[in-house]
């Protein structure tokens, strides 16, 4: 079978769009024509391969003022610039995961009887996933209970697919402080969290005195480095390809609770403090850290009760020593870890590969 099959993804803006949509590229990419659509000035044209084929749309974010219906207006107009590349590029099947480029590319698809496969990776599902998942042939899920909001979808549980470097052992970075302290990783997305990088600065003495060794990145946008006296614990980076061999070798791990970070969590077996970004739509960041933070995984502390008081008492409760056996040891840590190996894994990519290649077409 030659591969004459044409798959258009369209997943733009954040990290949580592009990566799960960049996962399952990677692994149907032998079988199909990969055809990527995103958004000028974006994290696109830094993320997606060249080999995908990126093509642009020059649609505004949308804000929330007066014209927000004019805004929405606007983005689904686009749906004529993106019937004109399915017919160009000869799609023979949509995958998508949600953000406002989702609903024009859905509408565009189902005007050309084109099949769309869309993914939906938080809890609570977004609004494109709420008002066009009904549009889709399937809907995918990231958790289970997210069926429940979708009822008139055909909905399958997948999971989230991760980046490659997740299934796979990688040896700590080099350039991560060197010690016997824990090792503590700060971070805020794709996008940098401000209230996690002011929690560092304000906890930082407290953090060099109780020698925790850190990594803290801190983000690319509207982001200000600060200086530290004593460094040799602390390393700070805008950005890092190393996410996962830093979570897999790090003791706890601290940063907000999107869909992308949950599931990496689960996939490496790591505790965290989770501090939700309080203004994600349909509040999905602090529903998604709740999935850990009832099954003891993880400790959920919301950004509007944060404080160095708090920060810091969380952290000695974590790391007490305690004494058993004649052996010292981390007991909540350690609890929180045990939970975490409790978490079932689900073989996304695999399962998410079959229903894509279940689109093929001999020619």
């Amino acid at each position: 079978m030659s591969k004459k099959n044409n798959l258009l993804v369209a997943a733009s803006g954040t990290g949580g769009h592009i990566f799960p949509a960049l996962a399952v590229s990677k692994e149907v990419d032998d079988e199909w024509n990969i055809h990527w659509l995103g958004v000028e000035q974006r994290l696109d044209a830094d993320i997606i391969p060249k080999k995908y084929n990126l093509r642009t749309l020059n649609i505004k974010t949308p804000r929330k003022n007066i014209f927000l219906f004019c805004q929405y207006i606007e983005i689904l107009m686009s749906t004529f610039q993106i019937i004109r590349i399915l017919k160009e590029k000869k799609i023979n099947l949509v995958f998508t995961t949600g953000g406002y480029i989702s609903a024009p590319t859905i509408v565009a698809s189902k005007l050309l009887r084109i099949p769309v496969i869309i993914h939906e990776s938080n809890l609570i599902p977004g609004m494109v996933t709420k008002y066009f998942g009904f549009m889709c042939n399937y809907v995918l899920l990231g958790f289970k209970k997210t069926s429940s909001y979708l009822k008139n979808c055909k909905t399958i549980f997948t999971g989230t697919p991760l980046r490659q470097q997740f299934y796979k052992s990688n040896p700590l970075p080099e350039w991560v402080p060197k010690g016997k302290g824990p090792l503590l990783i700060f971070l805020g997305g794709s996008q940098g969290a401000k209230a996690i990088n002011q929690i560092v600065y304000e906890s930082l003495e407290f953090l060099m005195e109780k020698k925790f060794r850190i990594v803290h990145i801190i983000g690319e946008y509207n982001q200000e480095s600060f200086n530290v006296k004593n460094s040799k614990n602390y390393v700070q980076k805008k950005f890092t390809n190393e996410i996962a061999a830093l979570i897999q070798n790090c003791d706890l791990v601290i940063s907000r609770s999107g869909s992308g970070t949950i599931n990496e969590l689960i996939q490496t077996e790591k505790p965290s403090i989770l501090i939700p970004y309080p203004y994600s739509k349909n509040n999905h960041q602090e529903l998604n850290a709740m999935i850990l933070a009832e099954s003891g995984c993880s400790v959920l502390i919301n950004q509007n009760k944060i404080s160095k008081e708090v920060f810091e008492e969380t952290l000695d409760r974590i790391f007490k020593i305690k004494l058993k056996k004649g052996k010292t040891h981390y007991e909540i840590l350690d609890l929180m870890k045990k939970n975490m190996e409790n978490k079932n894994k689900v073989k996304s990519k695999v399962e998410i590969r079959k229903l894509i290649n279940y689109f093929l077409k001999e020619f």
